[in-house]
């Protein structure tokens, strides 16, 4: 297990069925279960991509820009 860089989750874990995201932290199912068996440079490239998710124009979550991902 990799610990080095911590979940994006911020406990609010309901799944957008249209988009298949998770409304918190924007990661795709397949993306949360594999997290704990991830290398960093793998969970760093989940990270880069839920922060494009955010940026996204069509982004829907509730919590957007609450809780951004600093990945560097």
């Amino acid at each position: 297990m990799y610990a080095d860089i911590p979940s994006p989750c911020i406990g609010i874990c309901r799944i957008d069925k249209d988009r298949q995201l998770c409304e918190g932290c924007l990661r795709t199912l397949d993306e949360i279960g594999c997290w704990g068996v991830m290398k960093p440079d793998e969970r760093l490239t989940v990270l880069h991509a839920c922060l494009e998710r955010r940026r996204s124009p069509d982004s829907q979550s509730p919590t957007a820009g609450d809780n951004e991902v600093d990945a560097s």
